[in-house]
Formats: structure tokens, sequence, C-alpha cells
């Protein structure tokens, strides 16, 4: 999905969120935005880019800011720490549950937006998890990737945020139960604001789980272009019978590869009025979609 108006009042305030993490310099937060509000498309003048695209540049800005290539290091450790503590709970929910899928499913849609859940202050995001089970994804939806799940054999998960990673964790093993299939979990080669490297789905004990491997991504890129990836990827891809892309950056960079819009599963919560409009969803809904429908 391109940039739309929407997307840059949306970049400027991650932008703004990323900074404030890394200093409290109210001087140093004012000369950085401004650096970053001179990209062309946060001006409106350049359109034919994603959001992801757009926040890479706005992250490169703030890492060369910083002197590192990876500023959100400890936020990222923070996440999953906070993950791996709520882990045995969410085994016990899927677990416990009548089916255990389909509660995986949900709980790792819900995921992806626990960033947003940290940094309103809520330390105890339980009883929000257990609020957000009540609206799970339609029904319809479920049984459709369902089906597309029970006639693979390869699939591709292609990750997200860390802490997220924990609920991506939990997904994969309950697939792992309930099918044979092959799964490849992975995650940005390149920091990229708090999405998972491999040493963040390492430290969830993801490779204990499944594969993972980087997509070579030369560049913090907190999304997927297929045409940057490498050429092991790219192949994996195409292999792949079925394809998971968790959260908004993978989308808004996958959306318009139709050579395999036929195998893709979008899961993400629908954080913005351009994703409602997309999907036909209310804000704040869980969305589990696949070209089959």
């Amino acid at each position: 999905m391109l940039l739309t108006p929407d997307c840059i009042s949306c970049v400027y305030n991650a932008s703004l969120a990323a900074i404030r993490e890394l200093t409290s310099d109210e001087h140093a937060i004012k000369e950085l935005i401004a650096d970053i509000m001179q990209i062309p498309s946060l001006q409106g003048l350049h359109w034919s880019l994603t959001s992801p695209e757009v926040l890479e540049l706005a992250f490169m800005k703030i890492a060369d800011a910083f002197n590192t290539t990876d500023p959100f290091k400890d936020l990222k450790a923070k996440q999953n720490q906070k993950g791996l503590e709520l882990y045995p709970w969410l085994k016990e929910l899927v677990e416990a549950s009548e089916d255990s899928l389909q509660t995986a499913v949900n709980l790792a849609i819900i995921g992806n937006s626990l960033d947003v859940m940290w940094s309103k202050g809520s330390e105890d995001i339980e009883p929000v998890i257990r609020d957000k089970l009540k609206n799970s994804v339609p029904r319809k939806n479920f049984l459709d990737f369902r089906k597309r799940l029970e006639g693979s054999e390869r699939l591709i998960y292609l990750g997200d945020n860390s802490g997220e990673i924990v609920f991506d964790k939990v997904l994969i093993e309950t697939i792992k139960q309930v099918t044979n299939l092959e799964i490849v979990f992975v995650v940005r080669s390149v920091p990229a604001l708090n999405d998972a490297t491999r040493t963040e789905a390492k430290l969830v004990g993801m490779d204990d789980t499944t594969t993972v491997i980087e997509n070579s991504i030369h560049g913090p890129l907190p999304g997927t272009v297929l045409s940057r990836c490498s050429d092991e990827v790219r192949d994996l891809i195409g292999a792949a019978d079925l394809i998971i892309s968790k959260g908004g950056g993978n989308f808004d960079t996958l959306e318009g590869e139709n050579q395999i819009r036929d195998k893709i599963v979008f899961m993400l919560m629908c954080k913005c009025v351009p994703y409602q409009e997309y999907f036909n969803t209310a804000l704040y809904s869980p969305i589990l979609w696949t070209s089959s429908r």
C-alpha cells in the first residue's frame, strides 16, 4: 500500500515517539524532527513510496544522530522480556481453549498491538489481552485460513516486532501440533525500529521452535520488499504454499506483490483509517485476510 495523506502524520508520530525513547533533550528532538521532516514524502512531494520505506529514511537519520545502528536495542530486549513473562500464560490459554489453533491465531494478531499497549504504560496487560480475545477474527476468515494450512506443506512466516514474536512462537508451536508443515520464520537482517532481528528471535527461543532466517535486506526497512530480499528468501517464498505476513509494515510493502497474492495471509490489527477502508473493518479490530475471501 502506497503512502496516503494519513501516513504522513503516522510516520511523524512514530518517528517522534522513537526519538523520545532515546532522549529527553528537547533541543536535540527539535533538530532531529526538523531534519526528518525534510524527507520529500513527509512534505507531500513523493507519494510513490510505502510508509515503511519512508520510515526507513527517518530511521537512518535517527540512527545517525545517535551514532548507532541499533538505537532501540534496550527497548527490544524489554519487549521480549515482557513477552516471555507472558509465554506460560499464553500457552495455558491456548491449551485450555476449545479450538487451540483459533485461539493461537487470535493471540498472534493481538500481539501486533503489544507495542501500543506498553507505550501507554500498561504493565498488567493480561486483562487487556483477555478483553481483546472477545473480539476475535470472523469465524469464516479463520476457517479459510485453517483450510489453507491443511492444504499446505511449506509455510513462510514473516515476523514483525520484538515482544510480538513470542506470540508468533505460540502460534507456530500450535501449528506444528496440528500439521506437518515445514515452517521458516523470517526476521530483519538490519535493525529497524523495534522489529525483530535474528538476535531477538534467538532471545525468545524461536530458533529452538523452527528454522529462522534473515531477509537479507541491507537497510533498516520495517517491512518486506521482495526485490531487496536475497535469492534464498525469494526462492523460499516462491516455493512456499502459504505465507503469513505479520504487521502493518509487511502488509504495506507486500500488498502490491501480485505474484504471491494467492498464497499470502495478512495478520495484523487495524490501527489506522487506510486499513479500515482497505479491509472494510472497524478500527482496532483484528485482521486475518487471504485472497480466497
